[in-house]
Formats: C-alpha cells, sequence, structure tokens
C-alpha cells in the first residue's frame, strides 16, 4: 500500500524584509546575506499570527469540506508553543472545523519534528488506511535584533495531508535516522529567543547529513544518481548546498549539474521567506515542486530532516502520475506582500506578544483568514474572518 503526502499547501505573513537592506542598517556587506548565507527576503510575522493561525491558515489552503470531514488526526509540529500544557493542535482543529472525534497532539525535536509527525502519520495510515491525517510544520524563529542569527529568521507553516494512495509522494519504507545529545541550539523556558551556537550547529548539520545518508545508500543498495532532487532542511539555503556538495563530490559533472539545477528550485521559496524550522524541509520539497521543469512522475526525490539537539533523518519518496495537478501554486502568495523598512520590521519585532496577561491586538491590516486577535485573563482568542 502506498502512503504519502497526498496534499501541501503553505502560509507565511504578508510582511517581508528585505535582506539587502537590513544588511546595510547592520552595517554588513549585502553580499554576506545575499551569497554567504543565501537569503534575499525575510518574513517578518506581526503580532497578530502565531503558531496557531499560520498552521491554520496553511492548512485551510489545501483542505475541502470533504478533507476536513474525513480527517482523524492533527499532528502539529513546532518549537515555537503558545502553551506548556495545550497542544496548539486543539486550536487548529477547531478554527479549521474538524470533526471532534479525532486526535490531537503537538510534537517537539526542533526542526525535526514535523518529520516525525510525517512518520508517525505514515506508520499509523498502514495499520489504518482509511485514516486521513493532517501534518503541520509551523514555526517563528527568533534570535533577536543586531544579532549573529538576525539574518536567519522567518516563519510560516506547511500543512500536509497524509493519506493512502497518496497524489503527490508516496514515502519509501527505509530511512536512517540518528540522534544525540548535544548542545548546538536551544530555547530554555521563559526565553523568547533561541540560543545558538551558530558554527558548530553548521558542522553537526553535515555530519549527521553525511552519516545518515551513507547509511541509507548502505541500506537500500540506491545511490545518488538513483534520486532526481535532494531535499534539505534549510535553516539558510546555503547550509543545504554545501550538503549537496558532499553528496556529489564523486558524481560525473552532468548529473552533478541536474541535482544543482533542481536545488535551486528547492531553495527559491526558503530564499523568500527565511527560516521555518519545522516546516523549512517541507517548503524546499513545495518549491522543487512547483518550480522544477523537469521532474516527473516515478522519479526518487531524497530528504533530509534535522533538528538540533539533535536528531536526523534521510528517506525518500516517489513522484506519483498526478502530482503537478494536486499543486495548488504558491508564487502569488510569496508575490503579493508588503516590503516593510528595517525600522518597521523592528518595530514589528518588538511588538510580538509574549506574556501579557490581557491585551487586544490592532489586526485591521492583516489580511489573513484566521487571525490572533488578543489575550483575555490569559486565555488567547482567535478570529476566524
Amino acid at each position: 500500500m502506498k502512503i504519502g503526502i497526498d496534499k501541501i499547501g503553505f502560509f507565511t505573513s504578508n510582511l517581508y524584509v528585505d535582506m539587502a537592506k537590513l544588511a546595510v542598517a547592520r552595517n554588513v556587506d549585502p553580499n554576506k546575506y545575499l551569497i554567504g548565507i543565501g537569503q534575499t527576503k525575510m518574513a517578518v510575522i506581526p503580532p497578530t499570527q502565531d503558531v496557531v493561525t499560520l498552521a491554520a491558515n496553511a492548512a485551510n489552503r489545501i483542505l475541502t469540506v470533504a478533507d476536513k470531514e474525513q480527517i482523524d488526526m492533527v499532528l502539529l509540529a513546532t518549537e515555537s508553543g503558545i502553551d506548556n500544557s495545550k497542544s496548539a493542535a486543539a486550536y487548529v482543529a477547531n478554527l479549521l472545523g474538524l470533526n471532534e472525534k479525532i486526535r490531537v497532539v503537538e510534537l517537539k525535536q526542533a526542526c525535526y519534528g514535523a518529520t516525525a509527525a510525517l512518520q508517525l502519520a505514515r506508520t499509523y495510515i498502514a495499520v489504518h488506511p482509511t485514516s486521513k491525517i493532517l501534518v503541520i510544520g509551523a514555526d517563528i524563529a527568533r534570535y533577536g535584533l543586531n544579532t549573529p542569527g538576525e539574518p536567519t529568521q522567518g516563519g510560516g507553516a506547511v500543512a500536509m495531508l497524509v493519506t493512502k494512495d497518496p497524489a503527490i509522494l508516496a514515502i519509501e519504507d527505509e530511512s536512517s535516522y540518528l540522534t544525540r545529545d548535544i548542545m548546538d541550539f536551544w530555547r530554555p523556558l521563559g526565553h523568547y529567543e533561541a540560543l545558538v551556537d551558530g558554527k558548530y550547529s553548521s558542522d553537526v548539520y553535515l555530519d549527521f547529513f553525511n552519516t545518515v545518508f551513507t547509511d541509507y545508500k548502505s541500506k537500500t543498495g540506491l545511490k545518488t544518481v538513483d534520486f532526481s532532487s535532494l531535499l534539505f532542511h534549510l535553516p539558510y539555503t546555503k547550509l543545504g548546498l554545501k550538503a549537496l556538495r558532499l553528496a556529489v563530490s564523486d558524481l560525473d559533472k552532468r548529473i552533478i549539474t541536474k541535482l544543482n539545477e533542481e536545488f535551486e528550485n528547492s531553495r527559491i521559496y526558503s530564499k523568500k521567506v527565511g527560516n521555518l524550522y519545522t516546516g523549512s524541509l517541507y517548503l524546499s520539497l513545495l518549491s522543487v515542486l512547483e518550480n522544477s521543469q523537469d521532474l516527473l512522475p516515478g522519479q526518487r526525490l531524497g530528504l533530509f530532516s534535522y533538528g538540533s539537539g539533535a536528531e536526523g533523518e534521510f528517506y525518500s519518496g516517489i513522484l506519483q502520475s498526478k502530482f503537478k495537478q494536486q499543486l495548488i501554486g504558491h508564487k502569488e502568495l510569496l508575490k503579493n506582500r508588503k516590503e516593510v523598512t528595517v525600522a518597521e520590521y523592528e518595530k514589528i519585532y518588538k511588538a510580538t506578544v509574549t506574556s501579557q496577561t490581557n491585551i487586544q491586538l490592532d489586526y485591521q491590516n492583516d489580511p489573513a483568514t484566521f487571525i490572533f486577535s488578543g489575550i483575555d485573563n490569559n486565555k488567547r482568542q482567535y478570529l476566524h474572518r
């Protein structure tokens, strides 16, 4: 039985800051951001959006009324949680109008969480083949203003409907994974911005990729040339390029060129949005599906997921016969965003709601369907417009 991604959708805010202008404001050569880390724009998430609304807005783009009636589980991965007890998935299920007879869970393992959710969904459907499971990776990456990590911020959500006989990508059985207890990136309780050892984290990422990719090929007998595209978690897009270079170093130039071309397609969206944490790998997947002119049904994609702390996994999937027809397109979503100045971005960043007991937010300038409108007596308030 084939199991995998039947639908996939993405959402981010309607605001962004230009990375070249941010570099100038920080007295940095713009090429450090544009080329050095591979980012051109960065999503700016207003106070009226949080992981709940980002997730709901992403899912709402792909779900039909029938889908909403048939979904029996929501797995929401995030490292930007809004409550230590209540799952963000419970809010999302209510906003989407899903059936009450469902399971909802919030998952956490840094940026790896959505891959854990996807694999759990796949395992569950293998036993319950009529199930439809909504998997979402939603996050807001925050490192602080004028910090080394600032240019690798961003935010948004990717939602995937996981079913049997999927229309887009059938996930193959074998995978390779690795976990080590390390401190490359973390956010202690009470902190609203992440702590990171950037150079160390990048080195660990590359080491994990090399380890799990090598192990995967050993397990399956597959070679790098058997993949039509290699997709990566992209905290910043240059890091994925470094990993790709490790994978193709001994290949024929023609194959290297092809994989490089598909990598460029896979990072088009991330270059314009920034870091999605849990959703990052799946934004790469969405980007290559919507921007590649060469991918065909039956071809194999390789996916590398990494979450600091640290956990990594490499797995693969086969493109299905009508995958192109199933895509809803996201180029207009990114094209229609509004640029904000660096000063406006800084003001929005500082206005993010953290520990307030009561607050009413002005949401008139947020065009999203689902809005975080404030907090009333410690209870978060949401609107569906």
